[in-house]
């Protein structure tokens, strides 16, 4: 053998036998260890293009809460420094034109504020003192203004000290009544208190702020379906555009449109007319366009989102994807305007696109079996910077040149962690579905896998139900695997990333092809003859709570379910759900127009076939699947003798979000699983 083949060996062979050292020495995933990596979000590259300011957030168990602060690094590589360091949050770091600043919101004093610091450190300016707070600020080019948004009483708007009087007369009231006048009286996890989000500008060195659009409305919509800003500074630094619902009945549809107004305050200016949703406004870096995210059926909240372009001169409108058959997400403008940037799910994964001026001409900018966000892009339109996870890896800041070169990773905040803890790789499946339909999903499978012995399956069923498992870390894969379990999480009908077609097929359509490539699913994960077909349960939050509720009376195929947050009576959900828009699409109407659909779609009333063991979670403070919901399946269990549990937590949403509570109820969830699949 030559020389430098007996190197090449003796090194494949020392990586492997350190790989299994490491592996042997790592302890396993806990939910202890969820609570031990940092979580790393929001880079922002500075505007000469060498440093990127991003966020780590730490959680603190024993305290119950997480604080994240500002960090910096250079883009050539080196150990990232903190920027901030207080004992509350600082986050969104957001530099300032000329690259010498950064502004950022902070609960160091309480509410939240926004403060300026320079990058070299020092002691931070504290920029507002709104007693309603400030979030989501942006700098307008020219240095001289930051945006921001506050919500506050109409009839004060910017005077701080009338919103500050009402908030205190509230306090002290005794008498906590709330009289409702219309709909939408509560949304997610808060009552409406009579408060309205409007956007404001307060100069940069410091003043007081102006509320450029005081009344009774929203300045940008509450319901919203994209992590990105809905506002914008022109160029000229003299207007912002904003994603609005203006209609005189906001509460019952989605249709937002863009809005300019000059940054001294005046009569708004309709930029859009489209029933559908129009957002995330973007002006073009010479201010001739704006380009923006809409869809085109009205009410649809899970229709094909279009990168869309005004022409300022010409007053016209058009699509630049209408042949990209996937969702346009976050937007972002070349220099020159002549190309823009974005993300949109496919098959899984999360790459970043762009797509000339010309239209109709996308191309994969980062691909790769990973999902990538939080993408910003240099002022010379070189270089984009990004967190990138995938299955087994928690988000780290990357960066890859906008020629289609391979990313790098900029950080290895959690490299330490991952030495300790073993974190288990996915893999990817495809099987068929529903009328012989490819249907793609994921399987992480158990440390030490054989495939010649049998392993219980634990299927995870997503929500929305317009959602898409991807390439994504997410904890509750990693614990159930850690337990010994296979993991089987599907995309079927109704996810997003594998064209519209495939999202629009489970329209008033809840317990046929979703269900079926669900099963689906299973029968071919028992097939790869690994899978114990005598022991497996069916998990699921929200939509996919639906489904485990449908489960329990329609399949017998399960030692046990978990529903999280599940529909159980589609007839009382439609009365006290916080929005009414998403089930009069998915069912056609209210349900006094619709009976048979609420009928057919309310697990609840096929109990008398409820038999499967089954343990329901539900926040209290959940207004977009309330409480009751659970408790009309936990009843109907009960009352038949079907062994249940149901954890309930006072404190809580639709997510789980408190620590502590976080803790519980991944525990309760393994408890349960093992009490069923692990006792032979």
């Amino acid at each position: 053998m030559k020389p430098y083949k007996i190197l090449a060996w003796l090194i494949l062979i020392t990586t492997a036998l350190t790989g299994c050292v490491l592996a042997a020495q790592q302890r396993p995933f806990t939910v202890e260890e969820i609570y031990k990596f940092a979580r790393v979000s929001d880079p922002q590259l500075s505007p000469d293009g060498k440093t990127v300011a991003f966020v780590i957030n730490n959680v603190d168990l024993d305290a119950n809460r997480g604080n994240s602060d500002i960090w910096l690094v250079p883009v050539t590589g080196g150990p990232p420094r903190p920027l901030t360091n207080s004992p509350r949050s600082d986050d969104r770091p957001r530099w300032s034109p000329d690259g010498r600043r950064i502004a950022f919101q902070s609960t160091r004093e309480g509410t939240p504020q926004l403060f300026v610091i320079d990058i070299h450190g020092g002691e931070a300016q504290k920029l507002t003192s709104l007693s309603t707070g400030a979030t989501g600020h942006i700098w307008s080019p020219d240095g001289q203004l930051i945006a921001f948004l506050s919500d506050v009483y109409p009839d004060c708007g910017g005077d701080d000290a009338c919103n500050r009087k009402k908030n205190e007369a509230k306090e002290k009231d005794p008498v906590k009544a709330r009289l409702h006048e219309h709909l939408q009286y509560r949304h997610w996890v808060a009552y409406d208190e009579g408060t309205r989000t409007h956007l404001f500008v307060v100069p940069s060195s410091g003043g007081t702020p102006k509320d450029l659009t005081p009344g009774r409305w929203d300045a940008v919509p509450f319901e919203l379906f994209s992590s990105a800003d809905e506002y914008d500074f022109s160029p000229d630094s003299r207007e912002l555009v904003f994603a609005a619902n203006r209609t005189e009945t906001p509460w019952s549809n989605i249709n937002w449109d863009l809005f300019t107004v000059p940054v001294t305050g005046g009569d708004l200016k309709r930029v859009t007319s489209n029933t559908a949703p129009d957002q995330q406004p973007r002006y073009s870096p010479d201010g001739r366009f704006i380009a923006y995210r809409a869809g085109r059926r009205y009410n649809y909240e899970s229709d094909r989102m279009e990168l869309m372009i005004y022409d300022r001169q010409s007053g016209s409108f058009r699509s630049l994807t209408a042949g990209f058959d996937r969702w346009v997400q976050n937007l972002y403008w070349a220099p020159g305007s002549k190309r823009l940037y974005f993300t949109a799910e496919d098959q899984g994964n999360v790459p970043i696109f762009t797509v000339s001026l010309e239209g109709d001409d996308v191309k994969t900018v980062v691909g790769g079996r990973a999902w990538n966000e939080g993408v910003c892009l240099s002022r010379d339109g070189n270089l984009l910077a990004f967190t990138r996870r995938d299955l087994a890896r928690t988000p780290e800041v990357y960066t890859a040149t906008t020629d289609g070169r391979t990313p790098q990773p900029l950080t290895a905040i959690n490299e330490g962690f991952f030495r300790q803890v073993r974190t288990l790789e996915g893999e990817e499946i495809r099987y068929r579905g529903a009328g012989g339909a490819e249907v793609h999903g994921f399987v992480i499978k158990p440390s030490g896998f054989d495939p010649a012995k049998k392993y219980p399956l634990v299927v995870v069923i997503h929500g929305g139900p317009q959602q898409m498992f991807g390439n994504a870390f997410r904890s509750e894969f990693q614990l159930y695997a850690a337990e010994g379990y296979v993991v089987f999480f599907p995309n079927p009908r109704g996810s997003p990333g594998y064209g519209q077609k495939f999202i629009d097929e489970i329209n008033r359509d809840w317990d046929g092809k979703v269900v079926d490539d669900i099963m689906a699913g299973v029968d071919y994960m028992v097939q790869t003859g690994y899978v114990d077909a005598s022991r497996m349960c069916a998990t699921g939050g929200s939509f996919g709570g639906f489904v485990v509720n449908w489960l329990e009376g329609h399949s017998t195929k399960f030692k046990c379910l978990i529903s999280h947050a599940g529909l159980a009576n589609q007839w009382s959900m439609y009365g006290s759900t916080d929005e009414l828009h998403f089930p009069e699409w998915e069912f056609g109407g209210p349900p006094w127009e619709q009976p048979e659909m609420y009928n057919r779609y309310s697990p609840v009333f096929y109990a008398k076939n409820f038999k499967t063991p089954m343990l329901i979670t539900h926040g209290e403070l959940d207004f977009r699947v309330p409480i009751t919901e659970g408790e009309q399946m936990f009843t109907a269990l009960q009352r038949q003798g079907v062994p249940s549990k149901m954890l309930r937590f006072p404190d809580e949403g639709h997510w789980i979000l408190k620590p502590k509570n976080a803790a519980l109820w991944y525990r309760t969830m393994l408890d349960w699983c093992a009490g069923y699949l692990k006792s032979h």
